[in-house]
C-alpha cells in the first residue's frame, strides 16, 4: 500500500469539507445586525422584493445548519427587454445575466443546485388557496449557511445581475427549508466514495506497474 496515496486522498477530502461545510457556526446576534445593515446598505430590500425583517428573524433563530432554498419560478410568456440594450430576448436566456455571475458566487461558498425541475403540468391534490400562476420551474438550491445567503444577497457585484432575473421571471417566491428525507446522496457520500474510488484505482495501478 502507498501511504502517500491514502494521505493525499484524505488530504483532499479534508479540503472538500474544509469548503463545503460552516465550521463558523451560528450568526451571533451582532453579526446578525451588521449583516442587516449591510442589506440594507446595498439596497436588497428595495422594490418590495425582500422583507429585511424575515430575514433579521431568520438569521436570529440561525442554528449553524446547511439549508435549501425551494424557489418557484414563472418565467415570462413573450420576449423580454434585456436591461442594458433593451434588445427583446427569450425570458430563460434572460436568466442566464444573472445566474452565470451569482453561480459561480454561490459555488465559491459551498453552495450549489440540488434539483431544478421544469414544471410539466397543472395543480393537482390542491386546495385552500387562490389560483396559483402557471409555474414554469422548480429550483432546490444548498446553502451552507445563512450567513452565506446573507452575503451573497448583499453582493454588490450583483447590483446590474439582478436586474436580469427580475426581467424574466414577473412572479417567483423562495423558501429556505431543511429536508427531513433527501433521496439523493449527499456530496459528503458521494464525494469521499469518488474520492477513495480514485486512490484504489491509482493503488492497483501502481501495484501491477
Amino acid at each position: 500500500m502507498n501511504p502517500w496515496l491514502w494521505a493525499g486522498a484524505l488530504l483532499a477530502y479534508t479540503a472538500f469539507r474544509a469548503w463545503y461545510d460552516n465550521w463558523r457556526g451560528p450568526v451571533s446576534p451582532a453579526e446578525a445586525e451588521a449583516l442587516v445593515e449591510r442589506l440594507r446598505r446595498t439596497g436588497a430590500g428595495e422594490n418590495g422584493r425582500n422583507d429585511l425583517a424575515v430575514m433579521e428573524r431568520f438569521l436570529a433563530e440561525d442554528d449553524g445548519r446547511e439549508f435549501f432554498m425551494l424557489n418557484v419560478v414563472r418565467f415570462a410568456a413573450e420576449p423580454v427587454a434585456d436591461p442594458k440594450t433593451g434588445v427583446l430576448r427569450p425570458a430563460r436566456e434572460m436568466l442566464s445575466g444573472y445566474t452565470k455571475m451569482f453561480m459561480p458566487a454561490l459555488f465559491a461558498r459551498g453552495g450549489h443546485p440540488a434539483i431544478a425541475a421544469r414544471v410539466v403540468g397543472g395543480y393537482f391534490d390542491t386546495w385552500g388557496m387562490e389560483p396559483g400562476p402557471s409555474w414554469s420551474l422548480i429550483g432546490y438550491m444548498r446553502y451552507r449557511s445563512r450567513r452565506d445567503l446573507a452575503m451573497l444577497a448583499s453582493d454588490p457585484r450583483f447590483a446590474g445581475a439582478h436586474e436580469f432575473k427580475f426581467a424574466a421571471m414577473p412572479q417567483t417566491f423562495n423558501i429556505p427549508t431543511q429536508p427531513r428525507i433527501l433521496a439523493l446522496a449527499s456530496p459528503r457520500l458521494t464525494v469521499g466514495l469518488a474520492i477513495t474510488l480514485i486512490a484504489a484505482i491509482l493503488q492497483i495501478a501502481f501495484l501491477i506497474a
